[in-house]
């Protein structure tokens, strides 16, 4: 039947995108699925009337997130997608919920990648930073910020996040720096901040340290060289093994296993330095591996961070033989002035020429880069601040292993216990321009170091104004390890504190559990004297379609902007966080963001349906339950139980499987069933039957959409808007709980036989080749009485949904009729009488024309495989494929001879 013309108006107190239009123009509206036109509007309004935006309420429940800050250079990856996603999930369900929530976004002033950025555009001028001068160069650096610092903003928005952006705060804003000081002077007036010489990544280009996540390693061919160190006095040699030459000259002494009996009369032996003029010892320690290389390890603590440990147990010297550019010092003798590289090339040679080089071995092993400039690092010893951390570190252990913080999935704890355990002093100091400075100061009259809250013009001890501040800037992760608390206002009391600190739940990927996570604890339980967060929710790696790691070497990255561009950012929200299981990587394909954007479709042609057959509905009716139909009860009772399933799953942090959940009641229950059974009933003239499945329509998609909304944001709240409904906007409506005056777990379970059947009738049909108009006669025999009266009962389900002319029961299963396909399901056998639903005089035709031509194609193939020619002369790739085409026609033929058989017993 054509539906009825809807001639309703949406109701204006409920409806405020479209508001006053005809329900028929609504209808109109939903034609054709478009994400690009209603994602941009649907984020404005929510942005412009603070939908996101919660005051403090003590009599409400507070939730709250810090969104990790991402660079102000930044540019949104599939990493900030997923990570974006999952929060957005949670804040979303739990301001549905009735939390007092705040999400609390920011951006992090990434102190070395700026500063990379806006030296390559002063390049283009001919500038250096030197030329500018650091008060110029910083003036450059924030213009640059407040022009290009907005973007990563701009495309979190349009993934859909739903941040408080009034609360917005940025690393090096007023109120974060105020507390860096603090807490930078706290440290120092506690000893926990001092200043010395430690092994640290050094950047030769950007010239600065670097923190570990700072470094990237990628396996690279190098070589491993062997060379003799003499024994003074002796004819004897040691030989190491190393693929640093260059470091050489800096070398203090071998090193050998106490344990190792090859070496161990040689402890205390001077050796001669090949390339140098100085002696250095053979010394014993237990961090030599006997069974590794030679047993016997070149120790150059100024250049290696291993070493340096040694060197420091054995009192060495620490000789640094390399400047900050990468080239060699006075230190390394003749080398003096080469590049490290050069000196790499000539120590070889020389060493050739003295006959020491005892072999070369090419060798894969891990090269440091510097993440923003891709220079291979240099271990360097360097003058820097450092943190103590070890008494830092326990108050942080302390408060995971009592179940303070909780790990999700727990696994995770024992790696940052094992991380805190074995924890060595932070360099929080670089020597860049871009940052916040470090509040030391030093005097060249009486040469006291002051350390002050505020900026100091003259010194505290003796008045002198000839006082200088250092010249480095804090570590990035120094200011960032202050954010659940520096955000909120911190040092001050402020009541943004009070009600949402700590936060509730802190989502990052894995790989930075050591550098952010561990950091943001122990500052947290230094300085607010509780945790920063109660659970850590950390996830894995996006990887690419083969499980490789995106990245812009391999050039297999995934903008997530242009993925949303093409399919709308619920496609991508939803495959993000669909089959994918907490701490684990996943592997992202474009045919699952393709299908997730045809469930969107359906979803959209769903509401469609529903609004097309709207017309003369009673927004007061409610159905009593005795005039809900079978398949009614069915879809109430699926509905209550996804609820369950879904905010169960939530509060476990199985957004994965909560997202399943909704998709299969969508697409499967809804979609597939529940409307086709409803579709006879909204055409029929039996008014209340109408009026039920009305209710039953509109009842069941608001909550779904309600349900599917922290998911998928946008197009649950477009369609959420054109039905009836109560509220300005799906982001703040109610979180639906479970009705238990609408649990029918008894008809469930009935309806649930009847599909059965239906699915296996439709089999039946499909398997026969019966043509869709064509009606069929069932018979069966069911092992349940109550099952049996349930099916006489609801005969229109088979007549509507399998085309089925009539249903008989047989007494027992050898009653079973001749000529008949059969299934067997749930206490029910079914059969399917053949006579009169297929003509077999014309498919025998159809066959065997069909089989002529398959005859052909198998006699050219087999003919083509038995030519020695062809074989011999035809690439393997052809000759497979043609012997994968012979398979395939002999499975087509005997599908066809099966089928032949199958008709003759008609």
């Amino acid at each position: 039947m054509v539906p009825r013309k809807v001639s309703f108006v949406l109701w204006d107190e409920r409806v405020f995108l479209f508001k006053g239009e005809e329900h028929m123009q609504e209808v109109k509206g939903l034609d054709k699925y478009n994400p690009g036109e209603i994602e941009g509007k649907l984020y404005e309004f929510w942005e412009k009337n603070n939908v996101f935006h919660d005051e403090p309420d003590s009599s409400k429940e507070p939730y709250s997130i810090v969104l990790p800050p991402p660079n102000v250079t930044g540019q949104l990856h599939m990493g900030h997608a997923l990570d974006g996603t999952l929060q957005d999930i949670l804040i979303r369900y739990k301001r549905m919920q009735g939390y007092n929530v705040m999400w609390l976004p920011g951006k992090d002033h990434a102190g070395i990648a700026t500063q990379v950025k806006v030296e390559k555009q002063i390049a283009k001028e001919g500038l250096t930073k030197y030329d500018l001068g650091r008060e110029k160069f910083l003036e450059r650096v924030w213009q640059w910020k407040e022009k290009y610092g907005n973007t990563i903003g701009k495309q979190i928005r349009k993934l859909g996040s739903s941040c408080d952006w009034t609360r917005e705060r940025f690393t090096m804003d007023d109120v974060c720096a105020k507390a860096v000081r603090e807490v930078f002077i706290t440290l120092y007036e506690k000893g926990l901040i001092y200043r010395g010489f430690r092994i640290t990544n050094w950047c030769p280009r950007c010239q600065t340290a670097l923190s570990d996540i700072e470094v990237e390693h990628e396996n690279e061919d190098g070589k491993l060289y062997y060379v003799n160190y003499p024994i003074v006095g002796s004819d004897e040699y040691i030989q190491i093994a190393t693929t640093r030459p260059e470091t050489m000259p800096g070398d203090t002494a071998v090193a050998v296993n106490p344990d190792d009996e090859r070496y161990v009369h040689l402890i205390g032996k001077m050796l001669k330095l090949p390339t140098t003029n100085r002696e250095i010892p053979v010394i014993s320690d237990e961090y030599v591996d006997k069974e590794y290389g030679t047993g016997c390890v070149k120790i150059t603590p100024a250049h290696d961070p291993n070493d340096f440990e040694v060197g420091s147990r054995h009192n060495l010297e620490t000789l640094i033989i390399m400047n900050k550019d990468g080239t060699l010092n006075e230190n390394s003798g003749k080398y003096n002035g080469m590049d490290r590289y050069e000196a790499r090339k000539q120590i070889i040679k020389d060493l050739e020429e003295q006959g020491l080089l005892v072999k070369t071995e090419t060798k894969e092993h891990a090269v440091g880069h510097c993440s923003r400039c891709e220079t291979v690092i240099e271990p360097l010893t360097t003058r820097q601040w450092f943190v103590k951390m070890k008494p830092l570190a326990k108050p942080a252990m302390d408060a995971v292993t009592s179940g303070k913080t909780k790990f999700v999935p727990e696994r995770f704890t024992n790696i940052y216990i094992q991380w805190l355990e074995n924890i060595h002093d932070w360099c929080i100091s670089r020597q860049l321009w871009w940052g916040h400075r470090i509040p030391v100061w030093y005097c060249e009259e009486c040469k006291e170091t002051i350390a002050s809250r505020t900026d100091i013009t003259e010194c505290t001890n003796c008045g002198s104004k000839k006082i200088n501040q250092d010249p480095d800037v804090l570590d990035t992760w120094f200011s960032s390890a202050l954010w659940p608390f520096s955000t909120m206002g911190w040092p001050e009391k402020t009541e943004t504190l009070k009600q949402w600190y700590p936060t509730s739940t802190m989502v990052t990927g894995y790989d930075i559990i050591f550098f952010w996570v561990a950091r943001m604890m122990f500052m947290s339980m230094e300085f607010m004297h509780e945790i920063p967060f109660k659970y850590v929710f950390i996830h894995g790696l996006v990887r690419d379609s083969q499980g490789r790691k995106m990245s812009k070497s391999l050039g297999n990255g995934i903008d997530p902007l242009e993925v949303i561009e093409k399919y709308g950012a619920d496609a991508l929200r939803f495959t993000l966080v669909t089959g994918n299981t907490p701490g684990n990587d996943m592997r992202f394909y474009y045919e699952r963001v393709e299908g997730n954007r045809n469930f969107a479709n359906k979803l959209w042609n769903a509401t469609k349906f529903t609004l097309m057959n709207l017309d003369n509905y009673d927004k007061n009716f409610i159905p009593e339950e005795k005039d809900y139909a079978l398949a009614d009860k069915w879809i109430l009772e699926k509905l209550a139980k996804t609820e369950e399933f879904v905010s169960r799953n939530l509060d476990k942090y199985e957004l994965g499987e909560a997202a399943d959940s909704i998709y299969n009641f969508a697409w499967n229950c809804f979609c597939d069933w529940y409307i086709e059974t409803a579709k006879s009933r909204l055409y029929a003239e039996h008014c209340r039957d109408r009026q039920v499945t009305q209710y039953v329509l509109v009842y069941t998609l608001t909550r779904m959409l309600a349900l599917l909304h922290p998911f998928m944001p946008f197009i649950t709240e477009h369609l959420w808007q054109h039905l009836p409904h109560e509220g300005k906007t799906l982001a703040r409506a109610e979180w639906p709980k479970v009705s238990e005056k609408l649990r029918f777990e008894k008809e469930e379970e009935q309806m649930e036989r009847i599909m059965e059947i239906i699915k296996a009738i439709r089999n039946m049909r499909a398997e026969a080749g019966v043509i869709p108009a064509k009606t069929c006669r069932i018979k069966i025999h069911v092992t349940r009485e109550n099952l049996k009266n349930c099916i006489e009962n609801h005969k229109s389900y088979f007549e509507k949904l399998a085309n089925v002319e009539s249903i008989e029961f047989l007494n027992s299963d050898e009653d079973k009729p001749e000529n008949a396909l059969t299934a067997v399901v749930t206490n029910s056998d079914i059969y399917m009488e053949l006579k009169g639903l297929i003509d077999t005089k014309k498919e025998t035709e159809r066959i065997n024309k069909t089989r002529e031509v398959l005859e052909k194609e198998i006699a050219r193939a087999e003919g083509k495989l038995k030519n020695k020619g062809f074989i011999a002369k035809a690439p393997a790739a052809v000759v497979n494929k043609e012997k994968e085409k012979l398979e395939e026609f002999k499975e087509q033929m005997k599908s066809l001879e099966e089928r032949l058989k199958f008709l003759t017993k008609i």
